[in-house]
């Protein structure tokens, strides 16, 4: 992951998304997500009453096959 400096402010890239940014990013359903999740085959975290989804988890999905982390 690289910083970037822009206008002389550093920006990092995003560690984690909340579900909503999640399904925006990776094209699931809400409840897809929840179902991934119960399944423990979504690892999220907990900060205070937000449950995020660290961006790791996301890239992880994304290459994997669909079918394995749907069904």
């Amino acid at each position: 992951m690289e910083t970037q400096v822009a206008s002389n402010r550093l920006t990092f890239p995003r560690l984690a998304y909340s579900l909503a940014e999640s399904e925006a990013l990776i094209g699931l359903s809400r409840s897809s997500l929840y179902r991934l999740i119960a399944a423990g085959k979504l690892k999220t975290i907990m900060r205070g009453r937000r449950r995020l989804v660290p961006a790791r988890e996301l890239e992880r999905m994304i290459e994997t096959e669909p079918d394995e982390d749907t069904q």
